[in-house]
């Protein structure tokens, strides 16, 4: 049995599931990932169209494409902005942000891609002083 992993958006209008084989599991470090997601990187799982399926707000789906890109897209919700899973200029793959996953994909990252444009300023997360919650002051 394929299993099937759900995932959802902040104001939970929208809702989507996936089912595996996943052609990759990657953060890029791309400037265009970097500006999409507003972080060091994007965490992104890559499948097949045909495993893809929105289950919930679809009309909620806003989408963005540059128009020098081959590839590269973006989708939010309308409602709320959140990153949203995006087909490909090219129509061959859906890109998956991981952190909208509801459970655990039981899959982990491979790769980096594009490394050599990470931002400046990253620093590995066991370098890292970590809390289980907010510090207090």
């Amino acid at each position: 049995m394929i299993k099937k992993i759900k995932g959802s958006y902040l104001c939970g209008s929208v809702t989507y599931q996936f089912s595996g084989p996943e052609f990759v599991f990657q953060y890029c470090h791309c400037s265009r990932c970097r500006k999409f997601t507003g972080s060091a990187h994007a965490a992104n799982i890559i499948v097949d169209p045909k495993q893809f399926e929105w289950l919930s707000g679809e009309t909620s789906v806003g989408r963005f494409e540059l128009p020098d890109a081959r590839h590269f897209a973006t989708c939010f919700c309308t409602r709320c902005g959140s990153s949203l899973p995006w087909l490909s200029q090219s129509g061959g793959a859906v890109i998956i942000p991981a952190g909208t996953l509801d459970e655990d994909p039981d899959i982990r990252p491979s790769h980096n891609i594009f490394y050599q444009d990470r931002a400046p300023w990253l620093k590995a997360v066991e370098e890292l002083v970590s809390y289980d919650e907010l510090p207090t002051k």
